[in-house]
């Protein structure tokens, strides 16, 4: 039976060699150390942990939720974008619940993509942005980003007819993979640029709460105008170590998160009630569980630059999120780099060419590992490569 032609668009998955190559390095006995995934080792906090199974022995939470989350968790997204970033939301109209942000990300796109359209993508980025323009008919338009520019886009590189088409633009600050940051000066830039064109902005702040060296990530939300032409994904994943719970969210824009929300009523059923308390509990509740995960990335972070730097890399500090964002050496590609050093250390990087064309002479590192986990990584990496400059 023929699958349909929107799966045969799907890139192939670029990480199944390596991750073939990891199984079987296992297999073998090796120590494997794993730098490449973007997954928080560290459980989720016993409060929010507690919420959950308070809430779960609940009977009426064993229903149906609402395909656009309770209103009292929506309630708790608009208090905390209130306290932490001075932004009103209406809960009511400015807030749906996600199944985790990815879920929303790649959902969005059927609210508005559609054959002879376009979605502007960034290079190297989290492949969903493209995924889910594809799968809704749409061709994209990549705004490549380069060192050069912070890894910011060039909006006057993009041709005017290529703008006028384009319905979406996806923007990710803090950044997967790069690690880099961006400024309300650079959100206002964004905010003319789609009245100009008429288009919908998703800005995706999965790690605005992972800042460093007194840095503080700013909302896209916060500059004027910006819920007039777009919505911010968010998520307790990264924040809260609640990867697998899935919970998220959509605010902003009141037409995209009724458009949104309306999509979502025919396709789902909503997130688990109990969670969405655990989700309040975690809003809600103390919030020193931020700072102690902050520090132990911190310094994760300041010994894998110890580490790249004791084997010639000169890479700059990143001052927000759990990636490190090195170019390769000289020689290799992203894909041929990540196995060498998997086979001589067995150690594991993500290529970066799996976030794009603009990922390529690039490796990206997670600090989702123990610290002397990976200054170990490193030392092998010495031991078996000397430098590598």
């Amino acid at each position: 039976m023929k699958e349909a032609d929107r799966l045969a668009s799907l890139p192939p998955y670029l990480f199944a060699r390596i991750e073939q190559k990891v199984e079987n390095a296992k297999k073998q006995g090796v120590d494997v150390i794993d730098l490449g995934i973007g997954d928080p080792d560290r459980p989720t906090p016993p409060h929010i942990v507690q919420a959950l199974i308070g809430q779960a022995q609940v009977k009426e939470n064993h229903r149906y939720p609402t395909s656009s989350g309770l209103l009292a968790f929506r309630t708790a997204v608009a208090n905390w974008y209130q306290k932490r970033f001075g932004v009103d939301l209406d809960p009511h109209s400015e807030v749906v619940t996600l199944i985790g942000s990815k879920e929303g990300i790649a959902h969005i796109s059927f609210c508005y993509l559609e054959a002879g359209t376009l979605a502007l993508i960034p290079d190297p980025g989290y492949p969903v942005y493209g995924i889910g323009a594809s799968l809704a008919g749409a061709q994209n338009y990549v705004m490549p980003l380069y060192p050069e520019r912070g890894f910011l886009p060039d909006f006057e590189s993009i041709p005017s007819d290529v703008a006028r088409k384009a319905k979406l633009m996806f923007l990710n600050y803090p950044n997967n993979p790069t690690g880099a940051t961006a400024g309300k000066e650079f959100f206002e830039e964004v905010v003319s640029f789609a009245r100009d064109y008429d288009l919908l902005v998703c800005h995706d702040a999965a790690y605005s709460e992972i800042a460093f060296d007194g840095f503080t990530a700013p909302s896209f939300l916060e500059v004027p105008g910006a819920k007039d032409v777009g919505i911010e994904f968010h998520s307790l994943s990264k924040t809260y170590n609640m990867t697998g719970w899935r919970i998220g969210w959509a605010a902003g824009n009141s037409n995209a998160i009724k458009a949104l929300g309306k999509l979502k009523s025919n396709l789902d059923s909503g997130v688990f009630q109990a969670i969405q308390y655990a989700g309040i509990a975690a809003l809600e509740g103390p919030q020193d569980c931020i700072q102690e995960m902050r520090s132990v990335y911190e310094d994760r972070r300041n010994a894998a630059v110890a580490g790249l730097r004791s084997l010639g890399w000169q890479v700059p500090i990143p001052r927000a999120t759990i990636y490190i964002w090195v170019p390769v050496p000289p020689g290799y590609n992203s894909t041929d780099f990540a196995e060498l050093v998997l086979e001589k250390t067995g150690v594991v990087i993500t290529p970066g060419i799996g976030y794009g064309k603009y990922g390529e002479g690039y490796f990206r590192i997670a600090l989702t590992t123990e610290k002397d986990r990976i200054e170990e990584a490193f030392s092998r990496m010495r031991h078996a490569f000397g430098s590598f400059f």
